[in-house]
């Protein structure tokens, strides 16, 4: 089920600043984090200049933020090498977006960031 317009706007905004808060403009040529809003998943995606074609640019998943319909709450997932999503379970499940933005930002795991 899609979110509602008006949800999209705020997550929107909220994703754009943090996309342009985590890359610093003078690597913003090697590096771009970008997100798509997709149903009630949200995910944030990392580009790079593919390095055998530097006007390649290749997509790397970074994270999902999906809403539950049911319990109107926000969880974060992560993937795998074979590009599985799961349940980030060291943050619970929040009514507030940010909180888990702070989380992935936080990444004390470094499964996100490394």
């Amino acid at each position: 089920m899609s979110l509602p317009e008006f949800t999209i706007r705020l997550i929107e905004n909220k994703l754009t600043e943090y996309c342009d808060q985590k890359i610093p403009p003078h690597a913003r040529d090697q590096i771009k984090l970008t997100y798509k809003i997709n149903g009630n998943k949200v995910n944030l995606i990392e580009s790079r200049p593919y390095h055998r074609d530097p006007t390649t640019w290749t997509e790397t998943p970074i994270a999902q933020i999906r809403f539950d319909q049911v319990t109107k709450k926000w969880a974060l997932f992560f993937t795998d090498r074979n590009s599985n999503w799961h349940l980030y379970d060291t943050v619970k499940p929040s009514v507030n977006f940010e909180d888990i933005l702070k989380e992935l930002d936080h990444d004390p795991t470094g499964i996100f960031w490394g």
